[in-house]
């Protein structure tokens, strides 16, 4: 394998942080906010402002064992009670959504995969991110770990920027 390096890394909340920003787009959920938010700061850490400049071929790896909770619960609720479910949450269903959106906020023209670990979150990821390199697919990746509780208190996100070189 490459034997990939971290670049830079973030998280949403870092001390000091609230909600974290909206984004157009989604709605009801913190699941993409937050996505977005760890997404902007770990890759402003190590580039600056974006967007990237064409060819930088960094892939988007987003990680998460439960997806977006608080739109499923919603979106069940609203079923279970007869209602109508709005659009917005068909477009957002998938974490690929706002993966996408990252990717198209930044310029960023890897490949962009999701995937639902059944061990260790980052451990996972990173093996999809070191193999999206060692194939020849990436020269970066943005490993981006989401897990929004149970209990309904704010989630949190972690963006870990890899790279196999110091390439950008």
């Amino acid at each position: 394998m490459t034997g990939a390096r971290v670049l830079a890394e973030a998280r949403w909340p870092e001390a000091g942080d609230g909600p974290p920003p909206p984004l157009p787009g989604f709605v009801h959920s913190d699941f993409h906010p937050l996505v977005a938010a760890a997404a902007d700061r770990c890759l402003t850490r190590h580039h600056g402002a974006g967007p990237l400049p064409p060819g930088n071929r960094t892939a988007v790896v987003l990680v998460s064992a439960s997806g977006d909770r608080a739109g499923a619960e919603h979106v069940r609720a609203t079923v279970a009670a007869g209602g109508r479910v709005g659009p917005l949450f068909f477009f957002q269903s998938v974490p690929n959504s706002v993966a996408g959106h990252v990717a198209a906020r930044w310029g960023l023209d890897g490949p962009v995969v999701c995937l639902s670990p059944t061990g260790p979150a980052r451990a996972e990821g990173t093996a999809v991110a070191d193999l999206l390199m060692y194939d020849g697919d990436a020269d970066q990746a943005l490993l981006i770990l989401i897990e929004q509780a149970s209990d309904g208190t704010p989630g949190e996100a972690v963006a870990v920027l890899l790279g196999k070189g110091t390439r950008q």
